[in-house]
């Protein structure tokens, strides 16, 4: 739909690109904005700009860092021995609100698509073994999405270390088939993480 008001059009159809956000929601929320006063419209702007300026990659586990290392990888109190290996930043945050794991974590930013041209030299894998070498990890929790892919990711980092005295397990199955961690409530995935699996 065309309101003849170029600018609001562009605000719309940027809208459109974030997740879950389709065509009514983008216009409501581009009409909120027009709501909002002009204080309030440049504070979000200032932010949508910082986020991006100030926010990058942890340089030891790929989580989301304001500076070299993110708050989980200097967070002493974690616990040893233990790494979870996620697909995206996001889906750490989630485990996070679990409030079931206090180990540390390891983004892979994506998972195995050979259809989609993504292989082992895409995921941030060479990392995942220095770090298991390094930081003399006992156990990988394998929490990619239960998904074709996610499945074939968690079955290829267990070949990896098969001949490793590691243990390698991935959450219960409480976790539907084929659904994306960011849909599963807190306790569902609590307990999951609680009676992990062998893979």
């Amino acid at each position: 739909m065309n309101y003849g008001l170029p600018p609001l059009q562009d605000l719309i159809e940027y809208f459109k690109k974030l997740p879950g956000v389709g065509e009514k929601t983008a216009r409501r929320l581009g009409f909120a904005i027009l709501d909002m006063d002009d204080r309030e419209v440049k504070g979000f702007a200032e932010t949508l700009l910082q986020i991006k300026e100030k926010i990058g990659f942890c340089n030891r586990c790929g989580n989301f860092a304001e500076g070299e290392i993110c708050g989980i990888c200097s967070d002493k109190s974690r616990l040893e021995g233990i790494l979870c290996i996620v697909e995206r930043p996001a889906d750490l945050y989630i485990l996070e609100a679990s409030g079931q794991y206090r180990g540390r974590y390891h983004v892979l930013h994506g998972v195995l698509s050979p259809l989609d041209g993504v292989g082992p030299d895409d995921l941030n894998l060479e990392k995942l073994k220095s770090r298991v070498d390094e930081e003399g990890i006992k156990e990988l929790l394998i929490a990619t999405n239960p998904s074709v892919e996610g499945d074939t990711t968690s079955l290829y980092i267990a070949r990896m270390f098969k001949d490793r005295s590691i243990r390698v397990t991935r959450p219960a199955r409480g976790i539907p088939l084929g659904s994306s961690l960011e849909f599963v409530d807190k306790s569902t995935i609590s307990k999951a993480l609680e009676k992990r699996e062998p893979i």
